[in-house]
């Protein structure tokens, strides 16, 4: 004698396939947010170029990939380019700006820091800069950089709100350093 399934029994399996499989749909998103948000936090993050103070390096609109993590374990050096929360110096000129800026590490912590016709010294010698297009046409310093800080410039020397105007970034405020350029398609490519 066969026996006849019974539907009370059939009905139970098929809620349970599908309690499993909402449950499982659930803890799959749960758990990409999660990971979306800790890489976002500690490890990368994208930005977008919202002005021409990097140019011809970087053009408005371009979009990054920001390292959050090498800065965990090794130093800023000069030439990084660099992203960072605005500055007290930055806050008390313009209380406006609470974005991040981009620019580039010239000035490391220690380091006499002077523009002066048409060059940037870092310790009375002049600094190699094959990424401008125009000399800058200001004289700012010496300076001298603080421990703990960095002065940045922008690589459009002439258009750019940066340490010449508001002075040191501090490491603390360091974001991360721009790495790979990943839009417009044509211009994808490292950082350098």
């Amino acid at each position: 004698m066969s026996r006849v399934p019974d539907q009370a029994s059939h009905k139970n399996s098929r809620q349970d396939n599908e309690g499993s499989w909402i449950g499982e749909l659930g803890r799959t998103i749960f758990l990409s947010i999660v990971l979306a948000l800790g890489i976002r936090t500690f490890v990368a993050e994208a930005r977008w170029i919202p002005s021409e103070s990097m140019l011809p390096t970087l053009q408005k609109y371009d979009k990054l990939i920001v390292d959050k993590l090498s800065y965990r374990f090794t130093n800023p050096q000069r030439g990084d380019i660099v992203v960072f929360s605005p500055t007290e110096g930055i806050i008390q000129e313009n209380p406006n700006l609470k974005d991040a800026f981009i620019k580039r590490i010239v000035g490391l912590p220690g380091d006499k820091v002077e523009v002066r016709g048409g060059r940037v010294y870092i310790d009375d010698q002049p600094l190699r800069e094959n990424y401008i297009e125009a000399p800058p046409q200001y004289v700012y310093g010496p300076v001298f950089v603080p421990e703990d800080s960095y002065l940045v410039l922008g690589d459009n020397r002439n258009n750019s709100y940066d340490s010449h105007f508001w002075g040191f970034v501090p490491r603390e405020n360091i974001i991360g350093r721009a790495v790979v350029r990943f839009w417009p398609p044509n211009r994808v490519g490292e950082l350098n």
